[in-house]
This record gives structure tokens, C-alpha cells and sequence, in this order.
């Protein structure tokens, strides 16, 4: 969290309460399996993103409905490689993505109706935390 800034409430209630390294998470040695993207599709109504002036006050979904206006979070979705699993953790009732939002959303652009994940257990966070 940047010094000083609060995260919007809807990020609180959502998120992990956690901090986790990518790179710890991405050294899990955990089968890639199949999911259906409805069970991710939550994402896209979150402001997992910024603006260049905002904090956490970007959605998915605006991003794909306005790709010119948010060009630049549309090119770096668009650039993300799909070759890579989404890691996700069961968390709050649902899967929550640890990293791969961007990929998520490319995915959600092409049309696919399934994408790679790896499933990320809550007794992995002590391997993940920062």
C-alpha cells in the first residue's frame, strides 16, 4: 500500500489480508488445471488498477469497455503472455487471483471460456508472504 493512502473498502473486504512476493508464489511447485472463467469473472467489477492520478480506482471491466481511453492498461492486458497459469487461493468464499489479472482479462477479451490456474493453498502463505 503506497504511504498514506487508504484502500477503498470494497479492496478490504475482497482482498487478502496478507502481502505475498510474486516470485515465491511463481516457485510453488503446483499443477496447472483448468477453470471455468465464470468463477473468476468477479475480478472484472474491482479496482484491482489505477489511473495515473488514482489509487486502486480502475476496474477490468471499464478497461475492456473503454480500451481507448484506458489505453495503456489495455496494451499491457493485451501484451500479457496466456502461456503463464493464473495463481489463485481459495479465500473469503471464492478464488482469488495472487497474480495473473491482466492475463485474466485477456483471456476474458478472446472469447475463452476456460483458463490455466494453479491452485495456491492458504497453508502455502507462510511460503509467500513478503
Amino acid at each position: 500500500m503506497e504511504k498514506g493512502k487508504k484502500l477503498p473498502t470494497i479492496i478490504e473486504d475482497v482482498g487478502f489480508d496478507f502481502h505475498w512476493s510474486e516470485e515465491k508464489v511463481w516457485a510453488i511447485d503446483v499443477p496447472a488445471e483448468d477453470m471455468d472463467i465464470l468463477e473468476l469473472e468477479w475480478h472484472f467489477d474491482v479496482p484491482f488498477w489505477n489511473t495515473p492520478d488514482g489509487y486502486y480506482d480502475l476496474t477490468p471491466s471499464q478497461v475492456l469497455s473503454e480500451p481507448e481511453k484506458y489505453k495503456i492498461e489495455f496494451e499491457r492486458t493485451m501484451k500479457s503472455d496466456l502461456k503463464y497459469p493464473l495463481d489463485i487461493m481459495f479465500w473469503k468464499n471464492r478464488w482469488l487471483l495472487l497474480d495473473g489479472l491482466h492475463r485474466l482479462v485477456k483471456a476474458k477479451q478472446l472469447w475463452m471460456k476456460e483458463v490455466k490456474v494453479r491452485k495456491i493453498t492458504v497453508e502455502s502463505i507462510s511460503l509467500i508472504e513478503k
